[in-house]
């Protein structure tokens, strides 16, 4: 009996000491399966220049399904189609370009609210690009975005108090003080009054709802904000103050920005370096002065010459050059070979066709500016001996005004 004891007593110890050892290796698995980021070293991570997101290939497409009675996919929408762009700590990074070029899509990407298709996204040295969302969850609360909308960002069932304090609630963040104290010290540093904590959204102007989207992205003091067209449904007025509003953000609290706009003069005043996006495409990066002053790419050109010239003193010395593109631009579904811009560019030739441009540092650009043309611009945004006009029934409609 007691032979048999013994033996039973020591079966058991070793079935508890295999699960033990099983339940050490599952453990051991989960820890390797999260993404655990580095602790930011003190002075090192903070230092502005360091890379803070690199973007490397970044691929996002959209199947097109089609067929009766089984639906297949048929195509894809190349929204995203292979980009790089490196943003550095404490940087504003401006990224700009026409309706549906993929500036969006980026920023959600970006955010990991969209699982892009292939492609690198590292943030802070670690590979983010196919993450789950377990293993995001420890850099969800460095990355914020501001969306585009300040009317459908915003629950409208809940106070601006409660908006403002569910990201600290979802992260279990308990500041000193209390969450209601945090909020209200938040709504005051984007300009409103405290007591607008127990106030709902549609008690709110469009300005105001922004400062409020601009709040509860700070509430957990992100290192880099995606800001998707923050300004665009502004009146002119208010977009001022949120833009310094931004600014003002970044200077006191050294944060990254993202900042996407169609707005060349927004960017310009904000931004410290510039994309240039065309069709899903990366066209031209540079720092601010190279891409307004001498810009290389002539989507560049036209992109500039399309913002309206004041002439205050009437001496037209500061004339810039003129540039009407002819067409829409091309479906993303199916875009040109080649250059993607040369069904609407001026100098496009046979090789722009056959080979895609690299995005490179061509001669004449300083360091860090990089164009992807075969045939660049020369860089001046001086007007030229004779305006390039793509399109004819624009200049059928100025010369019969002109005869008016």
């Amino acid at each position: 009996m007691k032979g048999g004891a013994t033996k039973g007593d020591a079966a058991k110890g070793a079935a508890a000491k295999g699960d033990a050892v099983k339940a050490d290796a599952v453990k051991a698995d989960a820890v390797q399966g999260d993404l655990t980021l580095p602790a930011p070293r003190e002075g090192a991570a903070d230092d502005p220049g360091e890379p803070l997101l690199v973007v490397e290939g970044l691929v996002k497409h959209f199947p097109v399904k089609g067929g009766f009675p089984i639906r297949r996919t048929v195509g894809a929408v190349q929204a995203v189609d292979g980009i790089d762009l490196t943003v550095n700590v404490g940087e504003s990074f401006g990224l700009v370009g026409e309706s549906g070029c993929g500036k969006s899509t980026t920023g959600r990407l970006i955010t990991r609210l969209l699982e892009p298709t292939s492609g690198r996204i590292t943030y802070r040295g670690q590979d983010i690009s196919h993450a789950s969302r377990k293993q995001l969850a420890p850099i969800r609360s460095e990355i914020q975005m501001i969306f585009q909308d300040p009317y459908s960002s915003l629950n409208p069932r809940q106070t601006v108090g409660k908006i403002i304090a569910g990201p600290m609630e979802i992260n279990g963040i308990r500041p000193s003080g209390g969450r209601e104290k945090r909020v209200r010290e938040l709504l005051e540093i984007v300009g409103l009054n405290p007591e607008h904590y127990n106030r709902f959204p549609h008690e709110f102007s469009g300005g105001q709802r922004q400062r409020i989207g601009v709040a509860r992205a700070l509430a957990l003091e992100p290192k880099l904000i995606v800001a998707d067209e923050p300004v665009s449904a502004l009146d002119v007025s208010i977009q001022a103050q949120v833009v310094n509003l931004l600014q003002q953000v970044q200077k006191d609290l050294g944060i990254a920005f993202l900042f996407i706009a169609h707005d060349l003069a927004v960017v310009r005043h904000f931004s410290q370096r510039v994309a240039v996006m065309y069709l899903g495409k990366v066209i031209e990066v540079g720092d601010r002065d190279s891409i307004y002053a001498r810009p290389r790419h002539p989507y560049t050109h036209a992109l500039l010459s399309a913002v309206p010239e004041v002439d205050l003193d009437g001496g037209g010395e500061t004339r810039r050059e003129r540039i009407r593109l002819a067409g829409d631009v091309p479906s993303p579904i199916s875009p040109p070979s080649g250059c993607r811009f040369r069904t609407r560019c001026w100098k496009a030739q046979d090789k722009c066709a056959a080979e895609e441009p690299p995005l490179v540092r061509i001669s004449g650009n300083r360091d860090g500016h990089l164009t992807a043309c075969h045939f660049p611009e020369d860089p001046t945004t001086g007007a030229r001996e004779e305006d390039i006009v793509l399109d004819p029934a624009l200049v059928a409609l100025e010369e019969g005004g002109a005869e008016g």
